[in-house]
């Protein structure tokens, strides 16, 4: 045989030339199995719970934002108060849970002049177990702020000479005039108010007679029944001037105000009767 024709090797083998694996062949190279896919069912309960928590905060945020308008709507139906009284309505916790149960919790209602049977004030009560179905509340409690004038209105029906009040805490000093002999004779009277079962209780601390600060024991032994009432502690009832469903609870001065502690009878949101003016009992 000539070199002419020599025969050619097999190529190496190589990444360009990979040796073919026939099956059943115990060299056999194992397949690598897929990757398994990941769970995304965490991921969706997650982002469906983001979403109910941001729908339920936008409804307590539109409640928050309803409820004070319809709240004060009722309240100056209810007290026949102007249409453009000014009221603020302020409600405690959250509110969605209150709604489905049907009552709220504690209802703040505030403002900064109100007129109630003849007096006017500013106003703060708290009411606490509010239906929102109708029927009586289960309690409220507030204050009533007012001025000097609005005081001497309550102390009209006192045996003090009333023409003026000041306030100056603790006391308020009430002035006057009263004849002896048939002259006028100029007192003022300073007292402590409080209240003592549910009427204002005047308790005298100082008197002035024609300008002159005197001693009440001299007042009583020289005038009479008219010094009598001018030094003793009176009790005056005025329930007469308030809304028959509020009673009167406690009394301070703070510096020209008079600043009265009161309790408001629950079916006072039902019955209409406690709204009108109560009444003093025949003395």
């Amino acid at each position: 045989m000539s070199d002419d024709n020599h025969t050619l090797p097999y190529p190496a083998a190589d990444s360009e030339h990979p040796t073919l694996v026939i099956p059943g062949e115990k060299d056999a190279v194992t397949a690598v199995p897929a990757k398994r896919r990941r769970k995304r069912w965490p991921w969706v309960l997650l982002i469906i719970v983001v979403v109910l928590a941001l729908l339920a905060v936008a409804a307590e945020l539109v409640v928050r934002s309803v409820l004070p308008g319809i709240v004060r709507g009722i309240v100056i139906d209810q007290l026949d108060l102007p249409a453009d009284q000014e009221l603020d309505v302020e409600a405690d916790g959250i509110l969605i849970p209150q709604l489905i149960g049907g009552t709220l919790d504690t209802l703040h209602l505030s403002t900064d002049s109100v007129t109630l049977q003849g007096i006017t004030g500013a106003v703060d009560v708290t009411a606490t177990g509010v239906p929102l179905r109708g029927g009586d509340l289960s309690g409220a409690t507030g204050t009533i702020r007012i001025d000097e004038s609005q005081f001497t209105t309550l102390l009209a029906g006192t045996d003090l000479p009333v023409d003026t009040v000041t306030l100056d805490a603790p006391n308020a000093t009430v002035a006057g005039t009263v004849s002896v002999l048939g002259i006028a004779i100029p007192v003022s009277v300073t007292v402590t108010p409080g209240i003592a079962e549910g009427d204002l209780e005047l308790t005298p601390v100082g008197l002035t007679i024609g300008g002159l600060e005197v001693d009440a024991d001299q007042v009583g032994s020289s005038l009479g029944s008219l010094g009598d009432r001018l030094t003793e502690t009176q009790r005056v009832c005025i329930a007469d001037q308030l809304p028959a469903g509020i009673a009167l609870t406690g009394l301070e001065i703070d510096g020209t105000e008079a600043v009265i502690d009161v309790d408001v009878d629950g079916a006072i949101a039902t019955d209409a009767s406690l709204l009108d003016k109560g009444v003093c009992p025949q003395s």
